[in-house]
């Protein structure tokens, strides 16, 4: 059975990274299990190809990834991104020497970082980095293999290198010297441009024209990895096949994407903003309403107490009944009298009963001050006025007696 590939996707977070992605693995054809491996973490990904002539070419790769995992840079960096592979080179040796694996597995590897408007690459083997650019696909990465040599010297052409018999012969990989380095790439990418890394089974089964062709052709960057890979299995799928297709937003579309996220904000905070006063005026007239009470005539002529305020508030009436008192509001003062008759607004209920007895107090007062002066009256009337002289009563007057 057919081993499954390592395929790391946890997404990493970073500051920056917004890329739109696809990837695809497949173990081909005619071979027994699928040595490739890769990592989808935005802005990281990374392909690498176990070597398929060497033992154990799967443990090699998925060591390799699971450590640029681990050891990548936050941000793009070609130095940081080539020590993680590096790394990852040291960790493929001693696995070995433990006894993971077998002795002289090894496995190619391409790592990249797609950032804003920054792509940088750390390549080790002839797996390719390629990019898409105003239509046109272009190989950025050097294959580290006797090919690539032979047809830089001159010695067979790019046709010939696909047939030759030592076409997979590798001279650089992880896993088979300790002082392995990376070549780093550092590119300016525009917005619209695409990123494709890819093992060997893609391109030595599918030319560069016909990649581009898919390319420009499907939008979708997980459609655009599975149609490249349906390619490599079309043509007779003789390795392994992965492929990765990463999407570049440059500044100018990050710049838009911040944009469009602070008018959110902005428009997420006025309704906050908003919600908040109209849940404070409400609540603040809720507290009002219950706290403050107004004195009224109810329909047996006495003074009433409510809680809320008198009439209506926009077609609501707010008012509540708390207390029947036994003050007439006919006995009250004039201005008085004529306040209650209109709703008499106080500042809280307690107010107002206190209000309720201070009348109480005056009425009270006026009666006992009106039976004090009708008692005094009545006493009035009872006592008798200037009295006469007593009957036979004699003068003392001087009057001299006649002789």
């Amino acid at each position: 059975m057919a081993k499954a590939s390592s395929y790391h996707s946890t997404k990493r977070t970073r500051k920056g990274a917004v890329t739109s992605f696809g990837s695809r693995t497949d173990v081909g054809c005619t071979r027994e299990q699928n040595e490739d491996s890769l990592v989808v973490q935005p802005p990281l990904f990374v392909v690498a190809d176990g070597m398929g002539g060497h033992a154990a070419g799967e443990v090699a790769s998925e060591i390799a990834v699971t450590t640029i995992s681990e050891c990548a840079p936050d941000t793009a960096d070609a130095e940081e991104l080539g020590m993680a592979v590096e790394q990852a080179n040291r960790d493929i040796i001693n696995a070995a020497l433990a006894g993971e694996g077998r002795e002289g597995m090894g496995t190619t590897c391409t790592a990249a970082m797609l950032e804003g408007n920054q792509l940088v690459i750390a390549q080790v083997g002839d797996s390719r980095a390629y990019l898409l650019h105003g239509g046109k696909l272009t190989q950025l990465t050097r294959d580290h293999s006797l090919m690539a040599n032979m047809i830089e010297a001159g010695q067979i052409t790019p046709e010939e290198a696909r047939v030759h018999p030592s076409r997979s012969v590798i001279t650089r990989a992880l896993g088979s010297d300790p002082l392995t380095t990376p070549d780093l790439y550092e590119i300016n990418v525009e917005d619209g441009d695409r990123l494709l890394l890819c093992s060997d089974g893609l391109t030595a089964m599918v030319e560069d024209d016909e990649i581009e062709a898919v390319m420009n052709r499907v939008a979708d960057p997980q459609r655009c990895a599975s149609a490249l890979v349906n390619e490599a299995i079309a043509a007779g799928g003789l390795d392994n096949v992965t492929v990765i297709v990463a999407d570049a937003e440059g500044a100018a579309k990050v710049k838009r994407r911040r944009i469009a996220v602070r008018t959110w904000i902005t428009v997420l905070f006025v309704l906050l903003l908003l919600v908040g006063i109209i849940a404070g005026a409400a609540w603040g007239g809720y507290t009002y309403l219950h706290s403050t009470a107004y004195l009224a005539q109810n329909d047996k002529g006495m003074v009433a107490v409510y809680r809320g305020v008198p009439g209506d508030v926009l077609g609501f009436s707010y008012s509540e009944l708390v207390q029947d008192t036994d003050v007439p509001v006919a006995d009250l003062a004039p201005s008085a009298s004529e306040r209650i008759a209109q709703g008499m607004r106080v500042s809280s209920v307690d107010e107002a009963i206190a209000l309720v007895d201070s009348y109480r107090e005056e009425l009270a007062q006026q009666k006992a001050s009106a039976a004090s002066a009708s008692a005094s009256a009545a006493s009035s009337e009872a006592s008798p006025s200037d009295s006469s002289e007593p009957a036979g009563s004699t003068s003392t007057g001087g009057v001299a007696s006649a002789r």
